[in-house]
């Protein structure tokens, strides 16, 4: 028998020998291999923070151009009328105003003629220095202070879109000269448009405001919010916590996950079918907007809700069981109020979503021309992004103003909805 010496001698069993690897540090070899590394990550570094500073200069020039392009639409320009009541022939009693309602007595005696002639006296017949709206203005000032029709008054009434862009510098030479002048006789300011949050839509520009559109979102919103945030969340709990693990559960998530990845104008053909021509709800209503952006969002809560309720650790269902709790005071003591935080998470981002949709509105023929705020769910309303689309179609100039700082307000809300998102899942979220 070959000795274990012989063995290890032997050429065949040196060949089989692996060759030793240095194991020191300092060799060229090795410096080599972690300068490369380093640059690896040095370039890793380099490109990740490029990345973070193109989109954050993309948003940054997204907001400093609305912004520059919408500020001039919180402002207004004012020109100050002087009207002579007595002399005007404006006849009309208090009685008239009591009886007949201001708007009716008023627009009856020929306010708007006698608005326009004042201008005309004014300011001269080729002249257009005054909005077509701005006998509704003086319309307020009588309802406020009747006894101004029997004497000679200065109201200020807002300006006409040429008289308004040329007192911004943005102007016809015609209009700048007549804002020059009026600014030598003080007849002319420009303020802050605090119209702009109290009207609704209008055909002049200088008269819209979007208060109708934003009344008319947030009715929306509640009404997805109170059908999607309850569903949404039973649904989950349901799926998570009871449903058994079979086909049937797999085809019902499957399907959630594909819903939430269909385009939003689905919904709306879905909301026309279902919620106007089967059911016959009021066409370009809340009610029939919010049923149809709660249909959107649904699926987006389901999946936040059952993300949220899959975090909460196995071990506190395990002891809510073992000190005699039922399934459903550990579902509804326990489950749920850890798991609340990322369910609302989940639901107000999906409430921003459905507060910048366009297209399924635009399906059920929220794209009307609303003059006045909803009083109900059930009266003619647009939203928000609806009217922006509408403004940004108008031909007048006076309109790219009312378009951007709609835009504004829009960004506003969304940024404070995904604010609130990040404050409550700050707050209430638990780490294990």
């Amino acid at each position: 028998m070959n000795s274990p010496a012989n063995v290890a001698g032997s050429p065949a069993v040196q060949r089989d020998v692996p060759e030793r690897v240095p194991t020191d540090w300092k060799t060229a070899t090795m410096q080599k291999r972690i300068r490369r590394r380093y640059a690896a990550e040095r370039r890793f570094r380099f490109f990740g923070l490029a990345a973070v500073s193109l989109s954050a200069g993309f948003l940054a020039f997204l907001l400093i151009t609305m912004l520059m392009s919408g500020i001039g639409g919180f402002q207004r320009t004012l020109v100050t009328l002087p009207i002579d009541f007595p002399a005007a022939g404006l006849e009309v009693d208090r009685t008239q105003l009591k009886t007949r309602g201001a708007d009716l007595a008023l627009a009856g005696a020929g306010l708007e003629n006698t608005v326009n002639g004042a201008a005309a006296a004014t300011f001269g017949e080729d002249n257009r220095v005054i909005s077509d709206s701005a006998w509704l203005t003086v319309r307020d000032a009588i309802k406020a202070d009747p006894s101004i029709l029997s004497r000679k008054v200065s109201i200020p009434v807002p300006a006409a879109p040429g008289i308004e862009e040329a007192a911004k510098a943005d102007g016809e030479p015609a209009d700048e000269a007549m804002v020059a002048k009026l600014g030598r006789a003080g007849a002319i300011s420009t303020g802050f448009n605090t119209d702009f949050f109290k009207s609704a839509d209008s055909t002049d520009p200088t008269a819209v405001g979007i208060w109708g559109a934003l009344k008319g979102s947030l009715m929306t919103m509640l009404v997805t919010l109170l059908i999607a945030f309850p569903v949404g969340t039973l649904s989950a709990l349901y799926l998570e916590e009871y449903a058994p693990r079979n086909r049937w559960t797999d085809l019902i998530e499957v399907s959630i996950n594909n819903l939430a990845a269909v385009p939003s104008i689905i919904f709306g053909l879905l909301g026309l079918a279902v919620f106007l021509g089967t059911l016959n709800l009021p066409r370009s209503a809340p009610i029939v907007g919010g049923l149809t952006l709660a249909l959107m969002i649904m699926p987006v809560i389901v999946i936040a809700g059952r993300n949220a309720i899959k975090a909460v650790p196995p071990s506190i269902r395990d002891a809510a069981l073992g000190i005699g709790a039922s399934k459903v005071q550990v579902v509804f003591h326990h489950v749920l109020p850890l798991a609340l935080p990322g369910i609302l998470t989940g639901t107000i981002i999906g409430m921003a979503r459905a507060l910048g949709e366009t297209a399924p509105l635009l399906m059920i023929g929220m794209r009307a021309f609303i003059s006045q705020p909803p009083q109900g769910f059930a009266d003619p309303a647009t939203v928000l992004p609806v009217q922006i689309f509408l403004w940004s179609d108008q031909v007048s100039r006076g309109f790219i103003e009312k378009t951007s700082a709609a835009i504004l307000v829009l960004l506003a809300f969304l940024l404070a909805m995904n604010a609130l998102a990040i404050y409550l899942r700050n707050r209430f979220e638990t780490r294990w």
